[in-house]
């Protein structure tokens, strides 16, 4: 699957260690930066490129990061096209994916433990969208224009 990754410097610790695994798995992971965990920087800078990778179809998926991944979350999803979620369980990443057929991936280093992630991101990868009766809503979501 390719893959489009990002975060600001409070994310940074676990974006490299996602990046990494998931290249071990065979995924192509393309980094849209940040490059640092030690300088501050503004997380629209790294998140809005990403997420509109995604959103052009260049990559099938996303995953941000930031210290709670909010707002992370939140500038992906001004991205027409983009379903992010912002994901704290593996049930809320199972329904993210199962009901709400999220392209982009939120997580929080500062909230979440790295087993948490663990457990996180293979569901978020692997659940498919179930479509029927979430498929409305869906395009509802999509119809929506500010």
């Amino acid at each position: 699957m390719k893959i489009a990754i990002a975060s600001d410097h409070a994310g940074f610790d676990y974006k490299e260690r996602i990046r990494r695994w998931l290249t071990e798995l065979g995924h192509q992971v393309q980094d849209f930066g940040t490059f640092d965990g030690k300088t501050p920087v503004d997380y629209p800078d790294f998140v809005r490129p990403a997420a509109e990778a995604v959103a052009r179809g260049e990559f099938e998926r996303g995953i941000v990061l930031g210290g709670s991944g909010n707002g992370e979350a939140m500038a992906a999803n001004k991205v027409r096209g983009i379903r992010c979620a912002l994901c704290w369980n593996a049930e809320s990443a199972r329904l993210s994916r199962l009901h709400n057929n999220a392209n982009v991936l939120s997580l929080g280093q500062r909230l979440i433990t790295f087993e948490t992630v663990s457990e996180i991101v293979p569901i978020w990868l692997n659940t498919v969208f179930e479509g029927g009766r979430h498929e409305m809503r869906i395009q509802k979501l999509e119809s929506i224009v500010d």
